[in-house]
């Protein structure tokens, strides 16, 4: 199983939110690109980007911070957050990210994303942010009536390289992994997923390692705070 230390810019910074609320953000540092650097050098073999600025404006907005993190490392990136158009999924792969992350056009635009993952194979994954099973849009803000089973399994043939489902409630809460729904997505298609939201121990990570067709975990807040070591979080993955 595959760890995704994450960074979430706002303004330039890397923050973490609570439950997605942009008023409730800490900055852990206001260096991105020195972090994705510590971040490289504790042996993560991906990071995980989102431009929490360009998910709520539609358009990206911490380019300038995101080209300086994909220039500083040599680990590929994914990144999400404001890519709403084809012209903006090429032009982040042509800088360097390795994968784009695709959740609010799932919704609004679904032949788009399928279209991407047509054009850029490998390259593509959809973000399922879901609040109480439901999907959650345009950067959180708005809900669907849509579960997030179901916009998977429209999916299905798409092409898309994983899924990253993301429990809401549990970002950024330290309340544990919504082991139980991840592992039910994955089980419901062959798509490769990947578990956010609330990874806060080894205990998380052992569960989620456990789980068929999870690939991978996306850790935030207790890398920041010290909660999971980074050398036993690779360890027990590795094992």
């Amino acid at each position: 199983m595959n760890l995704y230390p994450a960074i979430d810019l706002k303004d330039g910074n890397c923050v973490r939110l609570l439950r997605g609320d942009m008023a409730e953000a800490t900055v852990f540092n206001d260096d991105p690109a020195a972090q994705a650097r510590a971040f490289a050098a504790a042996g993560f073999k991906w990071l995980h980007l989102v431009d929490l600025n360009g998910a709520f404006a539609g358009q990206p907005v911490n380019g300038a911070a995101v080209e300086a993190i994909v220039g500083a490392i040599d680990i590929p990136c994914q990144l999400g957050g404001g890519i709403r158009d084809l012209a903006t999924i090429e032009q982040w792969l042509e800088k360097g990210v390795s994968r784009v992350i695709l959740g609010t056009l799932a919704v609004r635009d679904p032949d788009l994303v399928k279209e991407a993952c047509r054009r850029f194979s490998g390259r593509v994954a959809l973000g399922i942010d879901a609040r109480d099973g439901r999907v959650a849009v345009e950067g959180w803000a708005e809900q669907s009536d849509i579960e997030a089973v179901d916009l998977a399994r429209r999916f299905e043939d798409a092409g898309a390289a994983a899924i990253i489902y993301t429990d809401i409630d549990r970002d950024g809460a330290m309340q544990g992994v919504n082991a139980k729904a991840t592992a039910a997505l994955a089980r419901a298609v062959s798509t490769p997923v990947i578990a956010s939201g609330g990874v806060s121990s080894l205990a998380d990570l052992s569960t989620l390692a456990a789980a068929a067709g999870v690939e991978g975990a996306i850790i935030g807040r207790a890398l920041y705070d010290g909660s999971i070591d980074p050398k036993q979080a690779l360890d027990l993955v590795a094992a």
